[in-house]
């Protein structure tokens, strides 16, 4: 290992003591982050280190004709400028050259043709000793472009999109079922509504950053933000023509993500072609504007069609939605899915399509679909309830499906209904008036709504090792990504737990391609899949030193079985009679090892799991205050109660739903990316004008688990948390400003001119 990397420590526990799984532990790596000990990928000390800026295209559609680096090649300290008629001649680059675009493992490969994609296109890369000067050299690049007409506009050309070259069972809509159109015109009560949500962009913390280090034999060491180092190692070996065994990944702190790191985006790309190039460390970190260039949540049109008998009963569900995709590439979602999920309904019919368009190839953004096709479905749910006279909830449960409508299948476990019970307990909802305007505050309109929350809950191959040494350490290992959600945390906790050993006694090592493989994390289910994997390996380890401690001359657990000894309180003792113990470091010294050590390869079982609709779900109830004269909307009570499976730390857990209301809150008020359609790019690309909720848009959340318990899903019994809690809110929030206002907004984000609106 060479001197300049650095090299991947424990984090350092916070609490201190024995824990058990469930318990509500704070992050272990929390005390590192808050004190900048924490090191991101744009941190990483590298003597020697060369500085990149990107220059990106400036037109929505064309070509470049000619590039202009004089300039920027003169600024002292600049090393480099490179562009597609300026390319390295470094062996290891051929691959990525002459091998052109890639789409199906990035969207975009810089610096290899002369088309311009869309705007923002990263087209040139300035190289030089210190950062300051490549940015400076960057600005005095000066291109010419051949300029062909361009199309952003969604709504505009919405007749012209078309189907998906390909579509897999997540993201092709429902099967039909039954004849959706006949009913829906027989049926006595229908709603027939249109529904459209601009672009969004993701904008983590910490911008995008890759360090990219070149080691003797052309080996690369890469510190990179993103949500999984093998993932990330497989497409960059593909791209450049490389053996995985050349790269190591490094992401051991990532400021967030939320989608955007689950493929390399473009200052990997870039901070590899300069690290071959020069045969020298390359650093490119992108620019908080450069954060608005690549995948987003795309544009999204839909319809949705319901119809229902006098007492509720849904009788036809047509849900359609259009897209935003690239030129280069389809990105689908699994937008129109939920409509065939989420409610019993004999007549069904479902539509995707996509309209090619001059913008980045979108990306998944958190809960990407759901966040999308839920909220139409949930609204229109609302505007039936109201035109059958009948409470939302009721409604709801009218139609609640306790087999998958799909398939026909059993769920896992399902505890939705427990959770619109708890929720509506929790926030009073026996006491709405269902009139709109009815309610009333000083000045303020008052509204109440709610809304439904449904993902997958999936189960990732992982793999561990644990290390059980004889001064007390237990080490955990696997290459799992923390993006923010508590991973290492939760990790942790299920070491010390299974193994009985203090907190604070536990070093958990991830992020890191040099350990045990695991999965990106992304969908929801990385402690489904790796904390399976770690409980698996503990598994493991208990069995060896059960062993030996009932070997030892004396002992107590003499003749006994493993499942009747436990590791509670750093010993190993017998469940019936806990005074007949073994103090876990005695036995392991006892062995003459100096440590125990135990892997885990988890393989889902498929053909299992496949017999099971597994989701998770939520039930969210939320109250608005309007000020109708301004069209100012203040969100002041969310109440949220979900059902995960197994909560293995329930203070990670509320923060994710806590993190995913808020999401909610953005999606529904505050968050969408203008496009100026005569220049072809987006207008809102910075913090300033590109709106998130802050501090004071944030009132009072209640988050509450339903006790579940889902061994299909996972041998841990968990199920994911971290998309469900955005889920649902921007609906009911939809919905509260109705019953407020009496006014309908089937736009995203509900901004207070549209509030305002007669």
């Amino acid at each position: 290992m060479s001197d300049h990397l650095h090299e991947l420590q424990p984090v350092a526990p916070l609490g201190e003591g024995y824990v058990t799984t469930g318990d509500a532990v704070p992050r272990i790596d929390g005390r590192a982050k808050v004190t900048g000990q924490a090191r991101y990928a744009a941190e990483i000390a590298v003597d020697g280190l060369v500085h990149g800026a990107v220059v990106n295209a400036a037109i929505a559609r064309g070509r470049i004709v000619a590039v202009h680096d004089q300039e920027a090649r003169a600024v002292p300290g600049v090393l480099d400028v490179l562009w597609h008629g300026h390319r390295p001649e470094a062996p290891q680059l051929a691959h990525y050259f002459e091998t052109g675009e890639d789409f199906s493992t990035v969207p975009v490969k810089p610096l290899v043709g002369d088309r311009v994609h869309y705007a923002g296109q990263p087209v040139v890369l300035v190289l030089a000793q210190r950062w300051e000067a490549a940015r400076y050299a960057a600005g005095l690049v000066r291109i010419d472009y051949e300029v062909e007409a361009h199309e952003t506009d969604l709504l505009r050309h919405r007749a012209d999109s078309r189907a998906p070259r390909e579509l897999d069972e997540d993201t092709a809509p429902p099967k039909p079922r039954g004849d959706a159109d006949a009913a829906f015109a027989a049926a006595p009560f229908k709603i027939d509504a249109e529904f459209h949500q601009g672009a969004e962009h993701h904008n983590p913390m910490e911008l995008h950053a890759s360090t990219v280090i070149f080691e003797e034999g052309g080996r690369l060491t890469i510190h990179d933000k993103n949500q999984g180092g093998y993932g990330t190692r497989r497409r960059l070996a593909k791209v450049f023509g490389l053996d995985e065994s050349q790269l190591t990944l490094l992401n051991t702190f990532v400021g967030g993500a939320f989608g955007s790191g689950l493929r390399p985006q473009y200052n990997l790309l870039l901070a590899m072609v300069g690290a071959l190039h020069l045969r020298r460390a390359v650093r490119v970190v992108l620019t908080r504007q450069q954060m608005f260039t690549f995948g987003h949540r795309p544009e999204i049109w839909q319809r949705v069609r319901l119809a229902a008998e006098r007492d509720g009963t849904l009788k036809a569900l047509i849900h359609e939605a259009v897209g935003e995709t690239s030129r280069v590439d389809d990105y689908t979602e699994m937008v129109t899915r939920w409509s065939g999920t989420l409610y019993r309904c004999e007549n069904l019919r479902g539509d995707y399509r996509v309209l090619p368009l001059d913008l980045p190839t979108p990306l998944d953004m958190r809960a990407p679909g759901a966040a999308s096709g839920l909220f139409p479905l949930e609204v229109a749910m609302d505007e039936l309830a109201h035109a059958l006279g009948m409470d939302p909830l009721t409604l709801r449960l009218r139609n609640y499906a306790e087999r998958a409508p799909a398939s026909d299948k059993p769920y896992s476990s399902k505890k939705l209904r427990e959770c619109y019970a708890l929720a509506a307990q929790r926030f009073g909802w026996s006491q709405r008036d269902p009139k709109p305007r009815s309610m009333r505050e000083g000045d303020e309109l008052v509204g109440w709504g709610m809304a439904s929350g449904q993902w997958i809950a999936e189960q990732e191959e992982a793999q561990a090792r644990v290390v059980l040494h004889t001064d007390g350490h237990l080490d955990v290992a696997t290459a799992a990504s923390d993006i923010g959600t508590g991973t290492a945390t939760v990790l942790a906790q299920l070491a010390a737990s299974a193994l009985g050993v203090p907190l604070q006694d536990v070093r958990v090592h991830i992020a890191d391609t040099r350990l045990p493989e695991a999965p990106t994390e992304g969908g929801s289910s990385h402690v489904a899949s790796v904390g399976s994997a770690v409980d698996g390996a503990c598994e493991k380890l208990r069995k060896k030193v059960w062993q030996l401690a009932r070997a030892i001359a004396g002992s107590p657990l003499a003749g006994s079985k493993l499942a009747e000894v436990e590791f509670v309180g750093g010993r190993v003792r017998l469940r019936k009679s806990p005074g007949d113990a073994l103090v876990l470091h005695e036995v392991l010294a006892a062995s003459g090892a100096g440590q125990f050590e135990a892997h885990f390869h988890l393989e889902p079982d498929e053909d299992e799991q496949g017999r099971y609709e597994r989701a998770v779900h939520s039930a969210v109830f939320c109250e608005v205050r309007i000020d109708e004269a301004m069209g100012t909307v203040r969100v002041t009570r969310v109440v949220s109660a979900v059902a995960a499976g197994r909560i293995i730390n329930a203070l990670t857990a509320r923060s994710q739903v806590l993190g995913g209301i808020v999401w909610g809150i953005g999606q529904a008020l505050h968050e969408g990316t203008l496009i100026d359609h005569a220049l072809g790019r987006f207008m809102t690309v910075d913090l300033a004008n590109y709106h998130v909720p802050v501090n004071a848009d944030i009132h009072t959340l209640d988050v509450s688990f339903v006790p579940e318990d889902d061994r299909i899903v996972s041998r841990l019994g968990a199920k994911g948390v971290g998309e469900i809690g955005a889920l649902g809110v921007a609906a009911a929030i939809s919905n509260a400003i109705w019953h407020a206002t009496g006014r309908r907004i089937r736009t995203l984000p509900m901004t207070p001119e549209k509030v305002m609106a007669p």
